[in-house]
């Protein structure tokens, strides 16, 4: 693998996990949101990745000679979570039911804790894969002088 390919790969995947904590975020700023426009409480965003076979074109015609297995990362889609939703007791909400209980988001703030400081660290990781593969071409290019 080349230098360029290392960089476009710790790019794509920075782009990935940019999204990620997107999505944390909102989920975090979400949680205590009963009411949506659509009605009823906020649903938790998740993210899905997928793997995307890195290829140019000189790659597709040696894909018969050699197999090689690069793959760059991308968002597939952001889905809503199927988690059933919190119930609490607080009978002076506005959207408090009959019984008393308001149906709340199904969003876990230590899981979404948890969840950000995975997605920095793999964000902060690419960066230093980006990094590197940017001063080992910078040293390469001074091997010539």
């Amino acid at each position: 693998m080349d230098l360029f390919t290392a960089m476009e790969l710790s790019g794509s995947a920075l782009t990935a996990q940019k999204i990620r904590l997107n999505v944390i975020a909102s989920n975090m700023a979400n949680i205590h949101t009963t009411k949506t426009p659509e009605g009823g409480p906020y649903q938790k965003r998740e993210v899905v990745f997928e793997a995307v076979p890195k290829r140019n074109a000189f790659e597709r015609e040696l894909d018969a000679v050699a197999s090689r297995n690069i793959s760059e990362c991308r968002v597939a889609e952001i889905t809503r979570s199927q988690a059933p939703f919190r119930k609490v007791f607080n009978p002076h909400h506005p959207h408090a039911d009959a019984e008393g209980y308001v149906t709340m988001p199904n969003v876990d703030l230590v899981y979404e804790m948890v969840n950000m400081m995975d997605a920095s660290r793999a964000y902060e990781a690419n960066l230093a894969v980006a990094g590197t593969s940017r001063s080992m071409a910078q040293r390469a290019l001074e091997l010539g002088r």
